[in-house]
């Protein structure tokens, strides 16, 4: 049997350096959507919607990788 060899440090924070890049960008982009929603419809709740939305993927993202990592 071979053994897993453990990852530097370093690795595992670049890996969740662009993890949390990601949900910035994620949720930026989920608030851009809803305001252009809001804009196109005529409505004020898109916004809201869409960017509690992508508050919810990225938590998902960030869950699913640190269960990776410690698996």
């Amino acid at each position: 049997m071979s053994e897993k060899k453990p990852e530097s440090p370093l690795k595992s924070w670049a890996k969740f350096s662009t993890v949390a890049i990601q949900m910035g960008v994620t949720i930026y982009l989920g608030n851009l959507l809803g305001s252009w929603l809001d804009g196109k419809f005529e409505t004020t709740f898109l916004e809201p919607a869409v960017t509690l939305l992508a508050v919810f993927l990225s938590m998902y993202v960030i869950i699913k990788a640190v269960k990776d990592l410690n698996s």
